[in-house]
C-alpha cells in the first residue's frame, strides 16, 4: 500500500457535509477528516487529484480537500484507464464505500469508486505538490502562487496566521476592547520621512497609511479600549528577508494607563492568547512544518536601551538596534531567561515618533519599547503623549509644521486620558514562528520593491 506520513486531524470543519446534486438525487459529500465515521457505507468525496500511484495490479488515488487526504483504491480496468488519464490538480468526485485500513490516511480508504471529473484535465503546475517539500525556487513559487499555495508546508502557514488573528480578536474582544475600520487613504504620512506611497486623490495629494496610529489613538476618546487588524503600507526602498510593502497589522490602543508597562503587560497577555489558539486549531499545520509553539512568560525580561546595547556589544552612543544587535539580545534572554521574547524599553526620544512620551526621568529617552522574538523584532509599543500642549511641544521641537497633523492633534484639545498601545507585524510573527527563512514564504500574495503580481 502507498501512503503519506499521518499527522494530526484538524478540528471538524462546518460544512463536513456538503450537498452535491447528481443524477437528479441529492448526494453528501464527506470531508476526509469525517471518513472514519462512515465505515461500511457509500459516500460521496471530491477535491484534487494530489497524487496517482499507478501499481501492477492495483491503483491508488490520494484526493486532497480542504481537511487533508482520501486514499482511494482503484482496481477495476476502466476507472483506472480514466484516472491514467487524469492529471495531478484535475478536480474530481469519487463514489465509493469507506472500509478500515490501519495504512491509509485516517486508518480509512475508498474502495470501488466511480470517478467524475468536475471540470477539464488540470494543467500540471510547474512543480510536484505532492513531494514532502517544495522543491523550486521561492520566485518560481510566488510566481505562480495560485497553485504553490496548495501544498502543505504553504498553506499551513496560512492556518496558522488565520489561527492567530483569531486568538489576537478573542483575547481583545474578552477585554473589552472594540474592532475598528480605519482609512487606508490619508492626507498626511503617519510617522515623518518619506517612506509612503503617494496618490492622486481627486486632484489633491494622498497617501496610503503607513499605520492606523493617528485613528486608534482619536477612537480612545470614543471606546477607551480598541484594536485593528488591517493593511498597512511602508514604501522603504528595503529588498531583505524581513521588509514588505505590504503587510497586516495587528493593532491596539487604549486608555487611562499609568505608563508604558501597562502596555507591555497587555502584549504579553495578547501575545499568550494568540498563541494557544495556534496551538489548539493548528496541530496538524504545526505538525507538518515540524513546529512547537513556545511558552510567553508570566513577566517577558525586559532590559532598557543602554543595558541593551551593552548586552549587545554596540557602542554606547548607537542610536537604534541593528539586526545583529537583536539577534545577541534574543541569545541572551535564551540564555539568562529560558525565553524567547523579551523587551527592550527606553529607546531613544529621537528615534521615535513625535507622539510618543518621554520618560519623565530621563526625557531624552521613551517610554517605548519593543518586542523581540526570537532575536528580531516583531512589535513596536509604548505610552502617547495625550495633552494638547505637549504635542505643539513636539512638533516644534522636531520643526515640524502643524498643518498636516491639524484635525489629529486638534482632538486632543477636546480630552485624552493617558494611552497607549501596540502594533504586531503579523508576517513577521509567523515567519518567526515556523522559522521560516523568508517572510514572504508566510504571505499568500506579497508585495515587495519588485512584485505586484500575482
Amino acid at each position: 500500500m502507498w501512503w503519506h506520513r499521518e499527522v494530526p486531524a484538524r478540528p471538524h470543519l462546518p460544512g463536513d457535509r456538503v450537498a452535491i446534486t447528481q443524477g437528479g438525487a441529492e448526494m453528501q459529500r464527506i470531508l476526509s477528516v469525517r471518513l472514519s465515521a462512515h465505515i461500511g457505507e457509500q459516500v460521496v468525496v471530491a477535491g484534487w487529484i494530489h497524487r496517482r500511484r499507478l501499481l501492477k495490479s492495483v491503483a491508488f488515488l490520494i484526493l486532497r480537500d480542504a481537511a487533508g487526504l482520501t486514499q482511494v483504491v482503484v482496481s477495476e480496468p476502466a476507472a483506472r484507464a480514466q484516472l491514467e488519464a487524469l492529471p495531478e490538480e484535475t478536480v474530481v468526485e469519487v463514489t465509493g464505500r469507506v472500509v478500515g485500513n490501519p495504512s491509509a490516511p485516517a486508518g480509512v480508504e475508498v474502495v470501488d469508486p466511480v470517478v467524475r471529473p468536475l471540470g477539464a484535465p488540470a494543467v500540471p503546475p510547474p512543480f510536484d505538490l505532492y513531494r514532502p517539500a517544495l522543491t523550486a525556487t521561492l520566485p518560481t513559487q510566488l510566481d505562480h502562487a495560485s497553485v504553490a499555495l496548495r501544498h502543505p508546508t504553504r498553506s499551513a502557514a496560512l492556518r496558522i496566521s488565520a489561527a492567530a488573528t483569531a486568538g489576537f480578536r478573542s483575547i481583545l474582544d474578552g477585554q473589552g476592547f472594540v474592532e475598528v475600520h480605519t482609512p487606508k487613504v490619508v492626507g498626511s504620512a503617519t510617522e515623518s520621512g518619506a517612506n509612503v506611497f503617494a496618490l492622486d486623490y481627486f486632484g489633491r495629494p494622498a497617501y496610503l497609511a503607513q499605520s492606523p496610529q493617528f485613528y486608534k489613538q482619536l477612537m480612545v476618546g470614543v471606546f477607551e479600549r480598541v484594536y485593528e487588524v488591517g493593511p498597512v503600507f511602508r514604501a522603504e526602498p528595503h529588498d531583505t528577508v524581513r521588509h514588505l510593502a505590504q503587510y497586516t497589522s495587528l493593532d491596539v490602543e487604549f486608555g487611562f494607563i499609568r505608563d508604558h508597562r501597562d502596555v507591555m503587560a497587555a502584549l504579553r497577555d495578547v501575545l499568550a492568547g494568540m498563541l494557544a489558539t495556534v496551538g489548539e486549531r493548528c496541530a496538524a499545520d504545526l505538525a507538518t512544518l515540524d513546529v512547537t509553539v513556545p511558552e510567553v512568560p508570566a513577566e517577558i525580561p525586559a532590559v532598557h536601551f543602554t543595558e541593551a546595547l551593552r548586552i549587545a556589544g554596540a557602542p554606547a552612543d548607537e542610536p537604534d538596534l541593528a539586526p545583529a544587535h537583536e539577534r545577541a539580545l534574543g541569545e541572551w534572554a535564551r540564555a539568562e531567561h529560558g525565553s524567547d521574547f523579551v523587551f527592550v524599553t527606553g529607546y531613544p526620544m529621537a528615534k521615535r515618533p513625535f507622539y510618543t512620551h518621554p520618560d519623565p526621568a530621563r526625557p531624552a529617552y521613551s517610554n517605548g519599547f519593543d518586542l523581540l522574538f526570537r532575536g528580531l523584532e516583531l512589535v513596536t509599543g509604548g505610552q502617547r503623549l495625550h495633552r494638547h500642549a505637549d504635542y505643539l511641544a513636539a512638533l516644534a521641537a522636531r520643526g515640524e509644521q502643524i498643518e498636516p497633523y491639524a484635525s489629529y492633534v486638534d482632538a486632543f484639545r477636546h480630552g485624552m486620558p493617558p494611552h497607549g498601545g501596540f502594533a504586531i507585524g503579523l508576517e513577521r510573527f509567523v515567519a518567526r514562528l515556523t522559522g521560516a527563512a523568508n517572510v514572504r514564504e508566510v504571505v499568500a500574495f506579497p508585495r515587495d520593491l519588485h512584485r505586484l503580481t500575482p
